[in-house]
């Protein structure tokens, strides 16, 4: 929706320029697919404290793209949940890295302080980044779910 409504392309030089977000990701490194304990623990501390800290983009998200603002709150409850599940499922939940008030208000005043352009490569980025977190999100879950006696 966001390419044809701000003819914003995936392939943009433009995009590939401004992506300096520091957005969360998780990586093999992270334990996604390894079968230690203590490395499953570490994809799962990794996993709640991106989805925490992807609630302030997608705050930023919610009131940019105001004509899906509905669809956007929704997203971030169901992400704001699932961190929150995830992080119960932790051997040591206060590991979880949740961005305090000063922080998540930093990232949000920089986030705003783009320009209109710069606004919508920002929100394709952060969707994009976002789509791309929860996929292996899903994939981590699973193999998780297989190899753990746990229930998501």
């Amino acid at each position: 929706q966001m390419c044809e409504k701000f003819t914003v392309c995936q392939n943009s030089m433009e995009l590939l320029l401004h992506n300096n977000l520091n957005l969360p990701k998780v990586t093999e490194k992270d334990g996604d697919f390894l079968t230690f304990l203590s490395l499953q623990d570490k994809c799962l501390r990794k996993i709640s404290s991106g989805l925490y800290t992807f609630q302030t983009y997608l705050k930023y998200i919610q009131e940019t793209f105001t004509s899906e603002n509905q669809n956007v709150e929704s997203l971030s409850y169901s992400t704001e949940h699932l961190a929150r599940t995830i992080r119960q499922m932790v051997i040591n939940p206060e590991e979880v890295i949740i961005p305090d008030a000063a922080t998540q208000e930093s990232l949000h005043t920089k986030l705003k302080s783009t320009t209109a352009w710069t606004e919508k490569i920002t929100m394709q980025l952060i969707l994009r980044d976002f789509t791309s977190f929860m996929e292996k999100t899903v994939r981590a879950v699973r193999y998780l779910k297989n190899t753990r006696s746990f229930s998501v």
